[in-house]
């Protein structure tokens, strides 16, 4: 067994897959002996703790962050993580609606962006939000999530609400980079773990 083997079964382990569970791309890194496959073992691995979020913080966002890219074995993962940190069933349920409600936001605010026609902005979104009005993550956390799928889904617009958001609840920026990092790095492991 050579080392890219070797590490693709500790990653596979560590999210509860078998090791012989295979995509294109993970086959792609395993016959090149990709020294990437130790970054991203411990890339992933960073996701999971931070010195600004608790646990079960990291576990929500990296759970919404893999609903938000359709990732099922990172879903399946990030859910058992959320609730072995002590998540409840309307904490996951939000963190998935989170995913599903920014993307409708991200599309429709990146629109309005990229126009910039004052037309667009005067006309109502008709899109409905009451899953932010009163988050039983609390509002913080709420607006955190929302924060780190609008960087993902490269929505600048969205990024600079929540982010001026979060500033203005308390939220420190690194809390705030914090946030970003993980999503960034979940995204990074969808690519080749799905």
């Amino acid at each position: 067994m050579n080392e890219s083997t070797e590490i693709i079964g500790e990653i596979l382990t560590a999210i509860g897959v078998d090791t012989a569970y295979r995509t294109e791309s993970l086959t792609l890194l395993e016959k090149g002996e990709s020294r990437y496959l130790r970054d991203l073992k411990l890339n992933f691995t960073s996701t999971l703790t931070s010195e600004h979020l608790s646990t079960k913080e990291c576990a929500l966002l990296g759970l919404s962050t893999a609903v938000n890219n359709n990732n099922t074995v990172l879903t399946q993962f990030f859910t058992r993580q959320a609730e072995q940190e002590g998540a409840t069933a309307a904490d996951v349920a939000e963190a998935a609606g989170c995913a599903s409600l920014l993307a409708a936001n991200n599309v429709f605010y990146r629109f309005r962006h990229f126009t910039q026609k004052e037309k667009y902005t005067q006309i109502p979104a008709r899109i409905r939000m009451q899953l932010m009005m009163k988050p039983v993550t609390g509002k913080e956390f709420f607006e955190l999530m929302s924060l780190a799928i609008s960087a993902v889904n490269g929505c600048e617009m969205c990024v600079n609400a929540h982010e001026d958001s979060l500033i203005k609840l308390g939220t420190t920026e690194e809390r705030v980079f914090d946030a970003v990092r993980i999503a960034s790095l979940v995204t990074a492991m969808g690519k080749v773990v799905y």
